[in-house]
């Protein structure tokens, strides 16, 4: 990990050690990944005007069930304001940034919910994310406290049960069971994860690994629990040639990853690379 990695580690680390997280300063602390310099509180500006002028919208509306006043929210947001998904450029890695996104007015589903959510937040509306296979959704509640999901990426549109089924069955496979459970809501420090799994997945297709590496590092920041990314961050050591940080990884996830019997393979083929590695280091010492 660079100096600069390091930093923004910390930063990020800051960041989400304090509750309620501020999601939208940690996603704009993520969003230095690519723009080391970047100044916050423009974005966070934008925000709040945003939030200003869904905050009239709803008024109008203020006494309508929360549904409706949702529906306000996304008019403004979508209709006025502009907003869209980025269909033409989905893996995009701009869509990632919470700045740009705000610029330009485009993201995917999981920046399109961050952004919903603060303007929703600053109009008087709690929302959360939802972490749905494939697809990040919103929602908030009625009065009976029933889920209403919208669609971030598709102009806020409301989602019922049908649609959500069949969204489940494009994004995973048509034979996958459909659970209420997909709708609980997820946590900042998840959402933060799941942005960050985009980012270094794109980069990844890039050959990127640098910045799939300290991508990879802030998402262990944002969760350590996350073994998986232990993994990722110890392969990617080893692609730039950082043997000593791949060797901690990979032998620590080895120790703490509870293996299945299906899975004996991987581990023999991880284990082969930990032997390999130390191998390696010894040599050079």
């Amino acid at each position: 990990m660079t100096r600069d990695h390091a930093a923004l580690a910390a930063e990020l680390h800051a960041a989400v050690s304090h509750e309620p997280i501020d999601l939208a300063r940690a996603a704009l602390i993520i969003a230095r990944l690519e723009y080391p310099d970047l100044d916050p509180a423009p974005s966070l500006k934008k925000l709040d005007e945003l939030g200003a002028r869904a905050a009239d919208a709803v008024s109008v509306v203020s006494k309508a069930p929360m549904s409706v006043r949702l529906a306000a929210i996304a008019e403004q947001m979508y209709e006025h304001d502009g907003f869209a998904g980025n269909r033409a450029h989905y893996d995009d890695f701009r869509n990632s940034c919470l700045n740009v996104v705000l610029e330009r007015r485009l993201g995917i589903p999981i920046t399109l919910a961050l952004v919903f959510m603060e303007v929703s937040r600053r109009a008087g509306i709690e929302t959360q994310g939802v972490s749905f296979p494939g697809h990040f959704l919103v929602r908030g509640s009625d009065a009976a406290d029933e889920p209403l999901v919208i669609d971030p990426f598709d102009h806020g549109r409301p989602l019922g049960e049908l649609d959500l089924r069949d969204l489940l069955a494009r994004m995973v496979d048509p034979d996958a069971p459909y659970s209420s459970d997909l709708l609980k809501p997820c946590t900042p420090r998840q959402m933060l994860a799941r942005m960050l799994n985009n980012l270094k997945r794109t980069y990844v297709e890039l050959r990127s690994f640098q910045q799939a590496y300290a991508a990879t590092d802030l998402t262990l920041t944002v969760d350590p629990t996350l073994l998986m990314e232990l993994r990722d961050r110890g392969l990617l050591a080893y692609h730039l040639d950082d043997y000593s940080s791949a060797l901690r990884d990979l032998e620590q996830f080895v120790k703490l990853y509870a293996w299945t019997d299906e899975e004996k393979q991987d581990r023999r083929t991880l284990w082969t690379h930990v032997k390999n590695l130390r191998r390696r280091i010894a040599s050079l010492n």
